[in-house]
């Protein structure tokens, strides 16, 4: 039931908010409709879940509006409960995934919001992923909400905020106990069924090929594995055929965007049976050309690898001057070029000072092992 329930929350909510419900109060009505849910199915399922849960959650609508008077004028919107019988067949599901992308919030209130509305996850859940107070996801999902409460609903975020937030969903993937990448992969698998955007299509096979390579990214201690290390058997290869499958339908599309380009150096990498046999002056041309797409530092920062790796580590050098100070992972690359280019002990002393500030355990003590593993020698 809890699978059928996850699908159901954002089609319900949605159709609430297109009958004119406010976005918190229609996902509010809802969740008290699942409480119900929980509690009555078990004994007597209904025949139409989907129109139970949206007759008793209008129901609900209508209790709260006419218990408050400053819900009035909303009451007299949704004050005719629908009859009974089977509910709409339409599914509001990207409709309610574009709402929570408004313009009107940040991305990390986004981020929550989808995840609360559309991913249909527990605020415990999401704090848990994101390694916070459930008291402070909470917050952030209410002053989401908030904000939405002022904003006309017609005007929902735009396919580059949607993909943005996706983004930022599955690069969280891995941190919590809930597997946020596989969430924002059926997310992104919703919109790329209702989408012929190249884009979207690009970002979904990005998310498929990293995600082949989960089962090899930690050791059995649980210790981070760089890419080079990875046992390449242990690679997904019916995600890694699909992925390369709907990139190559996308880039025949002849309309590249970043995610196409980062997809396809993915791609490249899952190609090479071994660390050695990676074809690194293509992945530079691919970041050549997403650079010139984002001029993104971090674009640059991956890039400078790519060109050690191509050209030589003085050459590699040379390209990450280029980037500033304060870019994330700046010291370790600096470090990994500097070890390449025979300059042990300023190695040594990079790893350190990138471990020291690491976001995260696992790479924190990675960095941390490199580090001692130069200082030996």
């Amino acid at each position: 039931m809890d699978d059928l329930v996850r699908e159901l929350i954002p089609q319900v909510i949605g159709l609430l908010v297109r009958r004119g419900a406010g976005f918190a109060a229609a996902e509010d009505a809802v969740q008290e409709a699942l409480v119900e849910a929980v509690r009555r199915w078990d004994d007597d399922p209904p025949t139409d879940p989907k129109g139970w849960l949206v007759t008793v959650a209008w129901r609900k609508l209508v209790d709260a509006g006419r218990s408050e008077a400053a819900r009035r004028a909303r009451e007299e919107r949704v004050a005719d409960e629908p009859p009974p019988g089977p509910a709409e067949q339409a599914d509001d599901t990207l409709l309610l995934l574009f709402w929570c992308c408004h313009p009107a919030l940040t991305p990390a209130s986004a981020v929550a919001l989808t995840l609360r509305a559309v991913g249909g996850l527990t605020t415990r859940q999401i704090a848990e992923a994101y390694l916070v107070p459930e008291a402070t996801m909470a917050q952030r999902i209410s002053r989401a909400k908030r904000a939405l409460a002022d904003e006309e609903l017609g005007r929902p975020g735009d396919l580059r905020a949607v993909l943005k937030v996706l983004y930022l969903i599955f690069n969280e993937g891995y941190t919590g106990k809930v597997d946020l990448a596989a969430e924002a992969i059926r997310l992104t698998r919703l919109l790329a069924r209702a989408s012929d955007e190249p884009e979207v299509a690009g970002l979904l096979a990005l998310m498929l090929l990293h995600h082949a390579r989960r089962a090899a990214r930690w050791s059995a201690d649980g210790a981070l594995v760089p890419l080079a290390e990875q046992d390449r058997a242990s690679w997904d290869t019916g995600l890694v055929a699909e992925g390369v499958a709907v990139l190559q339908a996308a880039l025949a599309r002849d309309r590249l965007g970043e995610y196409q380009a980062q997809a396809a150096i993915a791609a490249l990498h899952c190609d090479a049976a071994s660390a050695e046999e990676t074809d690194w002056p293509q992945i530079l041309q691919w970041y050549d050309e997403l650079l010139r797409l984002t001029g993104s530092p971090v674009v640059a920062l991956n890039r400078a690898v790519a060109v050690g790796e191509v050209d030589g580590a003085l050459a590699g050098l040379a390209a990450l001057r280029g980037v500033p100070d304060g870019v994330p992972r700046r010291a370790a690359v600096a470090a990994w070029l500097h070890e390449r280019a025979g300059d042990v002990g300023r190695a040594a002393a990079l790893y350190a000072q990138a471990a020291a500030a690491a976001s995260n355990a696992a790479e924190r003590d990675h960095l941390t092992r490199q580090a001692a593993r130069l200082a030996t020698r």
